[in-house]
């Protein structure tokens, strides 16, 4: 049986989250193996909303005070994640999860909140080898000169560690500047 056709039987033909019937799909639960034991059964506004986090209506995802009490390992960490996500730490702490559920979705949250986006001055997401112009005149502290307003910097390079910073060569030094003072071209 396949895992699409499996998660059907087990979730009754609806999401295992909101209950919706609608456009009805296949969601691992990150880090996953891809079984039916860790995916869930989704519908496609529950899974555009988990697919993206910046997209997310609190108001649909009330159906997590249900969901949470479920049996199935993947809906209960999937309701966890979720509701860290959302800040509703009341509902978190009132949560029961065996030990494995909790080291699998503390991995998850884990795992996305080690993910570092730079943005510029604008909140335009930066991408390695970009091109940037910068918005003010800066002292260049131990190079002995100013990098002056205007000035575009080409294939910047992204720390892995430290969102608000990238790297590039201005007057063909290599420098880090601070994304606040920066936009990209």
């Amino acid at each position: 049986m396949s895992v699409e056709k499996e998660l059907a039987v087990r979730s009754g033909g609806i999401c295992e989250l909101c209950g919706s019937s609608e456009g009805l799909g296949v969601l691992a639960v990150a880090p996953s193996d891809g079984s039916a034991d860790q995916s869930i059964f989704a519908c496609s506004t529950c899974q555009d909303q988990i697919n993206n986090p910046d997209t997310m209506d609190e108001n649909h995802f009330n159906c997590l005070n249900d969901s949470m009490w479920s049996e199935v390992s993947a809906i209960k960490v999937i309701s966890y994640i979720l509701l860290n996500k959302l800040g509703r730490q009341d509902l978190v702490e009132t949560m029961y999860l065996e030990e494995d559920e909790q080291k699998w979705g503390d991995s998850a949250l884990n795992a996305s909140a080690n993910k570092i986006v730079h943005k510029d001055a604008n909140g335009v997401v930066l991408q390695a080898g970009d091109s940037v112009v910068i918005l003010k005149d800066l002292e260049v502290k131990g190079a002995g000169f100013t990098a002056k307003r205007g000035t575009t910097v080409t294939r910047i390079a992204l720390s892995a560690d430290i969102d608000d910073h990238i790297e590039g060569r201005v007057n063909g030094t290599k420098i880090f500047l601070k994304t606040e003072f920066l936009k990209k071209v």
